[in-house]
């Protein structure tokens, strides 16, 4: 499971980078025009990151999947598979509301997704299990739902406010989860 996620996410992370427009130039100046797509390329690949980061500690945890999980992965898959989609739309078109409040409803599906696989790993791990009590009351996680919905909303009255809340997200997860490293750590 974590090969083909790695695979799946190196794809991810190529088809966003190919979407990038070469400037018309080769001045400075000339990168203004795709300087919104540079930064969404940018925030996106910080989430890429996190998911891929922390999916990776969260399986160390795990002693092995079942089909249940495997399909919980493939859906957070999909998930993360339209992020290029999204980066693009948002980019092109210098952070309008549409685009930046789907943006956010990836957002909040992707990390629906990785919820419903935490929890399927969890109650197949057991409730005593190190990943049981790594993950706790995900606090973080239904934090970062509530800023998500909130930045969806706000997409249409302040577009940049929306884009703030998203990146508020990347910088609370940018860290992999304590959680996980003092588990991995334990004897």
């Amino acid at each position: 499971m974590t090969a083909f996620t790695d695979g799946v996410v190196a794809i991810i992370i190529t088809i966003m980078v190919l979407e990038l427009k070469l400037p018309q130039g080769a001045h400075l100046s000339d990168l203004a025009p795709v300087l919104p797509s540079i930064l969404t390329y940018l925030l996106s690949f910080i989430y890429i990151g996190i998911y891929w980061n922390n999916h990776h500690h969260m399986l160390q945890l795990a002693t092995s999947v079942t089909g249940p999980i495997l399909w919980a992965n493939l859906h957070l898959l999909f998930w993360l598979s339209l992020i290029p989609f999204a980066t693009a739309w948002v980019g092109g078109n210098h952070f309008a509301p549409l685009p930046v409040s789907l943006y956010g409803g990836l957002l909040i599906m992707a990390a629906i997704a990785y919820t419903i696989l935490m929890t399927l790993l969890v109650n197949h791990e057991g409730p005593d299990s190190a990943l049981a009590r790594a993950m706790g009351r995900d606090i973080k996680g239904k934090l970062s739902l509530a800023i998500y919905a909130a930045g969806v909303a706000l997409a249409f009255v302040q577009a940049f406010a929306s884009i703030a809340l998203y990146v508020l997200v990347a910088m609370i997860w940018f860290i992999p989860d304590r959680r996980v490293e003092r588990a991995l750590q334990a004897p």
